[in-house]
């Protein structure tokens, strides 16, 4: 199979051809149609985040069931099934007997801790695989598989506000943007200063206002959802909340925070931090974005072009998200 393979951080990803992997006890062989690339994958290029070397990244994959391993039930051969960021979980510790398997103490990350999806082949256990809805394409559809997770579970920890800051408006935002909209919210979109293209992408997608991070939103906030990587963006969009009002950090990986005044977190304020999703996240998500009729802006690369995309999405000139195709 052929595979872009990350050996050290900060290094280009390299192309490398390996045997085609078999599945294990409860294991899918997915052909990979497509993959999106999340800024998690930056943060593991990058050395961010610190795993096992070499890996292959991506864990917004879309394929077709090539080969089926030993008790794996509710699939069949040709089955089209997307794999996200958590790859499995232990399933005994207190957070998976409680409900919180995003919280897992002992699990396994798609593209991060197991080989993922910038390959033309990868392997992923069964009962974490999704089912995509039939109106997306594979391209389309690669998006959903992390950044509107992501974006979706952030929004649910973001509780009942009507009025959304939503800071850093890449792949996740314009996702979570629609869903929000949808649903009678006010999302005020915040991007790189200067970002006039992100600014009006987000007005197209229905937000209410759309400017520069630093900005005051024109009202209140009941709450703000931060996908950019800078902690800097939490004592701002806290300035911008109301009483009573949660900040919701969305990003795997953030710089450090900057110390603010404690009268900005008072008034019953939180800030909260999302880590991965579970699986109800995911069949809830899926199914929500097939009844609104979600749609993602994508551009595709061929998978051999990985390190060029990923260039622009560091540089932020991808609008919505980038995607290798095999």
């Amino acid at each position: 199979m052929r595979a872009m393979q990350l050996d050290r951080p900060g290094e280009p990803l390299r192309p490398v051809e390996r045997p085609i992997p078999q599945p294990g006890p409860g294991a899918l062989l997915i052909e990979v149609a497509a993959c999106g690339i999340c800024r998690t994958d930056l943060h593991v290029a990058d050395g961010d985040l610190k795993g096992p070397l070499p890996i292959v990244p991506g864990h917004e994959i879309v394929g077709r069931v090539a080969a089926i391993g030993e008790g794996a039930a509710g699939v069949a051969i040709g089955d089209r099934v997307g794999v996200p960021w958590l790859g499995r979980t232990c399933g005994h510790c207190p957070y998976c007997r409680s409900g919180r398997e995003n919280l897992c103490d002992d699990p396994l990350f798609t593209g991060f801790t197991r080989d993922g999806g910038f390959a033309s082949h990868c392997v992923a256990d069964a009962r974490f695989c999704f089912p995509i809805p039939d109106g997306y394409g594979d391209v389309a559809a690669a998006p959903l598989l992390c950044a509107g997770l992501i974006g979706y579970r952030s929004l649910k920890l973001a509780g009942e506000a009507e009025t959304l800051g939503v800071y850093g408006f890449g792949a996740a935002a314009h996702i979570l943007a629609q869903v929000a909209v949808a649903q009678g919210r006010r999302a005020h979109a915040f991007t790189r200063p200067g970002d006039d293209k992100a600014q009006a992408f987000a007005r197209r997608l229905g937000c209410a206002s759309a400017a520069d991070s630093g900005t005051a939103p024109p009202e209140p906030l009941d709450a703000a959802i931060i996908f950019a990587p800078a902690g800097a963006l939490v004592p701002e969009a806290l300035r911008h909340v109301r009483k009573g009002g949660r900040v919701v950090c969305g990003g795997i990986h953030m710089s450090d925070i900057p110390a603010f005044p404690y009268a900005d977190l008072w008034g019953e304020r939180a800030i909260l931090s999302v880590a991965n999703l579970t699986r109800s996240d995911g069949r809830e998500f899926l199914e929500l974005a097939a009844r609104l009729g979600v749609a993602t802006k994508t551009t595709a690369f061929p998978l051999e072009r990985a390190n060029e995309a990923l260039d622009l999405l560091r540089a932020g000139r991808i609008e919505g998200a980038a995607v290798l195709v095999p």
